[in-house]
């Protein structure tokens, strides 16, 4: 028996077996019949990362053609098809917060241990696990950029800087609150490593107060004691706010959160003088500010570690994915 086709037979037949179909026998049907049509094309071998079909717009008619249909339908999204795009916490806690409400099984945080500018990253969609895993896009992150504290910020920016006895006399009186006494184990290592005394606040509130009694005066004298405290002597009959001549300590410590809304950290501070012409010239040096900043990053990436449950790597992610 003979079956006749019609040639829109021909192309529904066609059509329904879309995956055997030849493109060139496609367009010579469609040039047949009217309208479009969805089909499936199978992904060819080898290519990686792709879906196994891809649905395409079949227009038959007499100009047929093959468009994605994804060039149709993106306007008509009602949400992005995946995450992407980078949060900004400007606290610890909000980047930790930020990372359990996104993280999936292979999220990972990379830090940036530079102590002038540290830095957190964590990337929600990173690559799989295991060598063949499979890749992502790692456009999903979220930032932590370790903003700087306003004390912070103060005192670096006068960190060696040489200042009249006025401007440090009141240095230390407007900043004293952010000043702190030694432990017994900071003194007893300060002492032994720098060969001088530690300053307790108090005894710095007496150095500015000192220092605005004789800041007219003329330095008569300046020598180091034998405990490796500064002395210094006024040509005045005042030296200091009793009448002494004024002491000064070789070492202080500071305490003061380095990054906004953070844990504060306890640093040494080097106080130096030189006098010269009569008068003195005051000026303090933050002891190692990048071991001590390096070390509280590292505390802040195992906090990390422990709040979020994801791996971490000291480093920056790759760019470009």
């Amino acid at each position: 028996m003979t079956k006749t086709v019609t040639p829109a037979a021909d192309a529904a037949e066609a059509i329904a077996t879309p995956f055997s179909i030849d493109l060139a026998e496609a367009a010579r049907l469609g040039a047949e019949a009217k309208g479009i049509e969805i089909v499936q094309i199978d992904t060819p071998e080898g290519f990686t990362g792709l879906p196994a079909k891809v649905p395409v717009a079949l227009h038959r008619g007499d100009q047929p053609a093959v468009n994605a249909l994804a060039n149709v339908l993106e306007s008509y999204r009602l949400h992005p098809k995946r995450k992407q795009g980078t949060a900004e916490a400007q606290t610890f806690e909000s980047f930790c917060e930020l990372i359990n409400r996104h993280k999936s099984e292979h999220s990972v945080i990379f830090a940036d241990a530079d102590w002038r500018k540290p830095s957190f990253t964590a990337v929600i969609d990173y690559h799989h696990l295991g060598v063949d895993g499979q890749p992502d896009y790692g456009k999903h992150r979220v930032h932590y950029a370790f903003p700087l504290s306003e004390e912070w910020q103060a005192w670096n920016k006068m960190n060696g800087q040489k200042m009249t006895q006025e401007d440090f006399a009141y240095f230390l009186e407007d900043r004293v609150a952010e000043l702190s006494a030694p432990t017994d184990e900071e003194r007893i290592w300060l002492e032994r490593d720098f060969a001088t005394t530690v300053a307790t606040p108090s005894q710095l509130v007496e150095l500015s107060r000192g220092l605005q009694v004789n800041v007219a005066s003329k330095v008569k004298a300046a020598h180091t004691l034998a405990n490796g405290e500064g002395q210094i002597v006024w040509e005045e009959s005042h030296q200091d706010a009793n009448g002494q001549p004024l002491k000064v300590p070789g070492i202080f410590i500071l305490s003061v959160p380095p990054f906004f809304m953070g844990d504060k950290m306890r640093i040494p501070v080097r106080l130096r003088y030189r006098a010269a012409g009569g008068s003195v010239v005051w000026f303090y040096q933050i002891y190692r500010p990048d071991q001590f900043i390096t070390e509280h990053v590292r505390h802040a990436l195992f906090d990390a570690r422990e709040k979020t449950g994801l791996p971490a790597y000291e480093g920056k992610p790759e760019t470009g994915v």
